[in-house]
């Protein structure tokens, strides 16, 4: 017995240290473009959504016309794990748009879209899904609760995790590198952190 006491304390220690590694906020390694109510001067507006820092995030509930606004980082990425706290009223259309192909117009055939819209008229694409190319069922609901992405694009891989629980994983090679762009296409769309490391 005595042999065993001094792994006791190794495996917790293991444990403990595996639960933090899934734990980005504040860790080294992760590059901060939203925090509460700082991060528009690390993204390029495209469209004419209203985006603000309004009540310890950043927010958009309009748009000038019938097209949709996007938030696009300065920066392109290639193979990254980005976590992204959220908050979207039930009727809002809005997604996670990575390796865009062109930061200037942003469409989800030029992008890989994690997609946030609880109201799709067809649900195969709706909120947890890629658009287009990765179907999710059932459809989890995001609507007037705070919410977690956290998404991994490695090589011709993709793996979308929504609150923990993974809801799509596509294998596709499409699209090798460019921006992260965040959308607003209607209703009240929140973001209050946004980080991502490279892979």
């Amino acid at each position: 017995m005595k042999r065993c006491l001094p792994i006791v304390p190794l495996l917790v220690i293991g444990f403990i240290t595996a639960g933090c590694e899934s734990l980005p906020f504040g860790q080294p390694g992760w590059t901060t473009l939203v925090d509460g109510t700082r991060g528009l001067e690390n993204w390029n507006r495209v469209g004419e959504a209203n985006w603000r820092a309004e009540d310890g995030a950043i927010v958009a509930d309009r748009k000038e016309g019938k097209a949709n606004g996007f938030l696009v980082s300065k920066s392109p990425y290639k193979d990254f794990q980005t976590r992204i706290e959220f908050w979207a009223s039930d009727d809002a259309n809005s997604g996670i748009f990575m390796r865009c192909q062109n930061p200037a117009q942003i469409t989800d055939k030029s992008c890989y879209e994690a997609n946030i819209f609880d109201q799709r008229p067809d649900p195969t694409y709706g909120t947890g899904a890629i658009v287009h190319l990765a179907a999710v069922k059932p459809m989890p609901k995001a609507g007037g609760k705070w919410n977690t992405y956290d998404i991994t694009v490695k090589g011709d891989r993709l793996t979308v995790m929504l609150n923990g629980n993974r809801t799509v994983e596509l294998q596709d090679s499409k699209f090798a590198s460019g921006p992260l762009a965040l959308q607003y296409g209607s209703g009240v769309v929140k973001f209050r952190k946004v980080q991502i490391r490279p892979l």
